[in-house]
């Protein structure tokens, strides 16, 4: 399968359809998990504009997904993933060049519901998530593999909230088609990230979860064993420099690499 064809599956399951990446092969193609988007594509239309570059070609999609794609051969060049589970899994399958690695963000997750709610809800030990949801269906990522969806598990069985919502949970694929079930009405409470309930004017945040209550929010990025973009390591560099900082910090993430001179 070459490059052409296989851009048209990477894409398959994005947040965001490609058809320019479909219909072209070669330059920069970036695979990052769907929570990033909004920053990703301001960071990528500056950087671009920045140096009459060509724009890089962004996959979003669950980092589960993306890895998997990356493992059958999907000619990424970059990979950004939501959890160091997902890019402990394209280390070991030798995927990545392991030297590129580094952890850029950092985030949290958070109880939404859609923005006319005026119920916040005390997410602590004891909290009663099944009582708020009211018959309703809590939206997650999908619980077994998404990262976002993995952390809100975690997190609902350490605060003892698991047993009473497991069967009312509304599952998919990636974390924003999460926030978008709350967003159209469609699940009074959802599990996000804090950055994700930012980017969504109908949603607002009743509850934010205990860092405690979840293993760290850690965003690590690489490169691609066997990128041959030229641009690949420019770009990489670039999410580390002062110019991209701001866009990650307006959405919420917390910039865990320390910043390198414009570029």
């Amino acid at each position: 399968m070459n490059r052409r064809e296989w851009m048209g599956l990477a894409v398959a399951s994005a947040v965001v359809p490609l058809s320019e990446a479909r219909a072209q092969a070669g330059g920069l193609i970036l695979f990052a998990a769907a929570s990033l988007k909004n920053a990703l594509d301001e960071i990528a239309v500056d950087w671009s504009k920045s140096a009459s570059r060509p724009m890089p070609r962004i996959s979003y999609a669950a980092s589960s997904a993306l890895a998997k794609q990356m493992e059958q051969g999907a000619p990424a060049d970059m990979f950004i993933s939501a959890d160091t589970d997902w890019m402990d899994y394209v280390e070991k399958q030798d995927l990545i060049a392991k030297d590129t690695r580094f952890n850029l963000l950092g985030n949290r997750i958070v109880l939404i519901a859609p923005r006319e709610s005026t119920a916040p809800v005390d997410v602590k030990q004891g909290v009663d998530i099944a009582k708020a949801l009211a018959g309703g269906k809590l939206a997650m990522a999908n619980v077994d593999s998404v990262p976002a969806g993995k952390y809100g598990k975690v997190a609902l069985e350490k605060l003892g909230a698991w047993n009473g919502v497991k069967d009312s949970i509304a599952q998919s694929d990636n974390v924003r088609a999460a926030l978008l079930l709350v967003a159209r009405g469609e699940a009074p409470l959802g599990i996000v990230y804090a950055t994700d309930a930012a980017a969504e004017p109908k949603v607002k945040i009743v509850g934010t979860f205990p860092e405690d209550s979840h293993p760290p929010i850690i965003y690590p990025a690489a490169l691609a064993k066997d990128t041959k973009a030229a641009d690949a390591r420019p770009f990489l560099d670039h999410l580390k420099s002062v110019t991209a900082r701001p866009a990650f910090e307006k959405q919420g993430f917390t910039v865990l690499v320390k910043s390198n001179s414009a570029t």
